[in-house]
C-alpha cells in the first residue's frame, strides 16, 4: 500500500491515458465480512461493471485482460485483504497501479475515462486539523499528536517526570495503596472519607500535574492547537487546577486506566473536537451567504473552473453523488458542459476539487440540502 500525501494526489491529478480505471469500495477489518470474503466480492463485481465499460471502447478482450490483470489478481489475494482499513481506493492505468488503504469508508463507486477521479479522497485531508492528546496516569504519561485518521506519539520523557513518585516522594506510593484499600469495590478512585488525607493526595498530585504542565509547555506552548485530555474523572480538575495552556479543551476522555487503545482514543477525542473544528466549514458557509450575488462568490461552473485553476478559490462545496460533465480548454479559458461522459470529456466537477486543493483551498463534499446553494451542484467562496 502506498502512503497518501498532498504529493501523491498532484501525481495523480497529473496522469492522463485513454483508460484510467478509479475503484473505491469500503472495507473491513475484522468480523464475518473477512470471513465470508466480502470485500474479495464487492470488488470482483467491480471489476465486471469496469469490463463493460471498457467493451464500449475499441478494446479487445485481451487487451482488457491485460489492463485488469494487476487488480484482477487482489481477489484471491488472502493476505491483502487481511490488512485493510475502513476503506480501499485503487488506481489503474497502463503501467500504473496505486491502491491506499484509508481509515475512510467511501461509498461503492467506479470510474473509467481518460482521468482519474479522485474527489472522494479529499475527505482525507480536508479531516486534517490536528490536537494533542494527553494520556495522563499517574504511574505514565503519553502524548499524542492526532488528526481524525493518524496518531503519532511525541517523546517527553526527557521534560517530564516519568511517574509521580519522582516529583513528591516515594512515600505516595504507600499512601496510595491505602487510598486504593479503602476505595476498593467502589470503581473510579473518588475523595472522600478522611478530609486532610484527601487534602494531601490532592496536593501531591497538584504538584506532579504542574511539573507535567512546566515540561509539557517547553514543547507544545506556542502551538495554537487543541489539547484534550484522558484520564480518569477525578484526575481531570487537578489538572485542569494547575493547567497552564490556553487551548485545553474544557471536556475530557473519561478513561478506565486500563484501557490504552490508541486508534480508540483518537476517535473518542474526535468526537469531542469535531464541534471544535467544525466551526471553520459553518464560518465558510456564513462567508458564501453574506456575500452570495457578488463578486466574492459563484455557483456556476464555467466561472468557477478556471478561477480554481488560477488558485482564486479560498472554500469549494461539492454535493456529494453528483457531477458535471464537459471539456476545459485552457487557452480560451472556457468550459463547454455536457450532459453525460463521454470518451472525449471529462468530469468537471473533479477537476475543480482537485486544483482548488493543489493550489491550498479547502474543499467540503456535503449533501444537497447542506450547500450553501442547494440549487447548484457546486459553490465557491472567492479569496480576498
Amino acid at each position: 500500500m502506498t502512503v497518501l500525501t498532498k504529493k501523491e494526489i498532484q501525481d495523480l491529478e497529473s496522469i492522463r491515458n485513454v483508460h484510467c480505471i478509479s475503484i473505491y469500495m469500503p472495507t473491513h477489518q475484522k468480523g464475518e465480512e473477512v470471513l465470508q470474503q466480502e470485500d474479495a466480492k464487492m470488488l470482483k463485481n467491480h471489476l465486471k461493471e469496469v469490463k463493460n465499460k471498457l467493451e464500449r471502447e475499441p478494446l479487445g478482450n485481451r487487451e482488457i485482460a491485460e489492463l485488469i490483470a494487476p487488480i484482477q489478481e487482489l481477489i484471491h489475494d488472502g493476505e491483502f485483504w487481511r490488512h485493510q482499513s475502513n476503506g480501499l481506493a485503487l488506481f489503474l492505468t497502463n503501467g500504473i497501479v496505486k491502491m491506499y488503504s484509508l481509515p475512510i469508508p467511501f461509498e461503492s463507486f467506479n470510474h473509467v475515462a481518460n482521468s482519474l477521479y479522485l474527489t472522494p479522497l479529499l475527505p482525507f485531508f480536508t479531516g486534517d486539523e490536528s490536537f494533542f492528546l494527553l494520556w495522563l496516569q499517574l504511574e505514565k504519561v503519553k502524548l499524542y499528536k492526532n488528526t481524525r485518521y493518524s496518531s503519532a506519539e511525541v517523546y517527553i520523557e526527557n521534560i517530564i517526570p516519568s511517574r509521580i513518585e519522582e516529583r513528591v516522594g516515594y512515600d505516595f506510593e504507600q499512601k496510595s495503596l491505602q487510598f486504593r484499600s479503602q476505595q476498593e469495590g467502589h470503581g473510579a478512585a473518588t475523595f472522600h472519607g478522611h478530609e486532610e488525607a484527601d487534602r494531601d493526595r490532592k496536593n501531591e498530585i497538584g504538584r506532579y500535574f504542574s511539573a507535567l504542565d512546566r515540561g509539557l509547555m517547553t514543547l507544545i506552548q506556542n502551538e495554537n492547537k487543541p489539547l484534550i485530555i484522558a484520564c480518569q474523572d477525578y484526575l481531570f480538575p487537578i489538572y485542569q487546577k494547575v493547567n497552564t495552556f490556553k487551548y485545553l479543551l474544557a471536556d475530557h476522555i473519561s478513561l478506565d486506566p486500563t484501557e490504552m487503545d490508541v486508534s480508540k482514543l483518537r476517535e473518542l477525542a474526535w468526537d469531542k473536537l469535531s464541534p471544535v473544528f467544525d466551526k471553520e466549514r459553518l464560518e465558510k458557509i456564513d462567508n458564501f451567504k453574506k456575500f452570495d450575488g457578488t463578486a466574492r462568490t459563484s455557483s456556476n461552473i464555467e466561472q468557477i473552473l478556471p478561477a480554481a485553476i488560477q488558485g482564486k478559490i479560498d472554500t469549494l462545496f461539492v454535493q456529494k453523488n453528483e457531477d458535471i460533465w464537459g471539456i476545459y480548454e485552457p487557452e480560451k479559458y472556457s468550459v463547454r458542459v455536457d450532459k453525460e461522459l463521454l470518451p472525449s470529456n471529462v468530469s468537471l466537477l473533479n477537476k475543480v476539487a482537485m486544483k482548488t486543493f493543489l493550489n491550498g483551498g479547502k474543499v467540503y463534499l456535503m449533501e444537497k440540502e447542506d450547500m450553501p446553494n442547494a440549487f447548484s451542484k457546486i459553490n465557491a467562496l472567492y479569496r480576498y
